[in-house]
């Protein structure tokens, strides 16, 4: 490892040693959305040197962004937030590569677009294309960490294919899409627990947050935990599933 790279990430290297900072240096992780969640996943992976970043996104920014997607600022208004966010990561990182796809997902699309990856990172903000991703992610064996939030609260969890519950298993069905409050703050907790888990698993550390959804509170300031099962009947993972 070269000497400015080393001294650049010196204090993460004390956790994981070079070996580990190597794994983040070869990863990809495709992240889904750059907006509120995204932003505060995107941000901490590419300081953190994963090689490459997939970052898609087909929305432009828009003033009322900006209380939560920190990569926006206000001279960013009507750009492709990809282009926006491409812009700041390698402003924050020049060492790494930050690709983007600017087509909005579908169950149609999907295989075609999403691209070879270690880790899918789910920064969306509806259910109908994290139940696409998550769909994708089962067929493909690619790991995938789910973030959401709404107002005060959020959540998290990590769906390891073939070993935990996915997404189905745990919402079966899809929420209606509707513009939902949020305080800035409440995706910056989540999405810093998702890059904490993607690096976790890039780097073989820790405990992931496998069969258990992680709920947090902001109006208490707490945590708590909700244990998740596989579900015999999923339509996506299940034994008993459809063929």
């Amino acid at each position: 490892m070269e000497k400015y790279t080393a001294e650049k990430y010196t204090r993460q290297i004390m956790l994981f040693g070079e070996e580990g900072q190597e794994k983040l240096r070869k990863a990809t992780v495709f992240v889904i959305g750059a907006g509120g969640l995204g932003s505060p996943v995107s941000t901490y992976l590419a300081v953190a040197g994963v090689g490459k970043i997939i970052l898609a996104d087909f929305d432009s920014v828009e003033l009322s962004n900006l209380n939560r997607q920190f990569l926006h600022h206000e001279k960013d208004v009507g750009r492709e937030k990809t282009t926006s966010a491409e812009e700041k990561l390698l402003s924050l990182n020049p060492e790494i590569k930050v690709e983007t796809i600017k087509e909005k997902i579908t169950a149609e699309n999907a295989g075609s677009i999403v691209p070879p990856c270690d880790i899918i990172i789910d920064a969306l903000d509806n259910f109908d294309t994290r139940h696409v991703l998550n769909r994708l992610a089962v067929e493909r064996n690619i790991p995938l960490v789910h973030g959401a939030v709404s107002g005060y609260r959020g959540q998290a969890t990590t769906v390891i294919p073939g070993k935990t519950p996915c997404l189905c298993c745990i919402f079966p069905t899809s929420f209606k899409k509707e513009v939902f409050p949020v305080l800035g703050t409440t995706p910056g907790v989540i999405g810093t627990i998702q890059a904490n888990e993607a690096i976790k698993y890039l780097t073989g550390q820790g405990e992931l947050l496998e069969n258990r959804l992680l709920l947090w509170d902001g109006l208490s300031c707490s945590f708590s935990e909700l244990k998740i099962n596989k579900s015999e009947n999923c339509p996506v993972c299940g034994v008993n599933k459809r063929k």
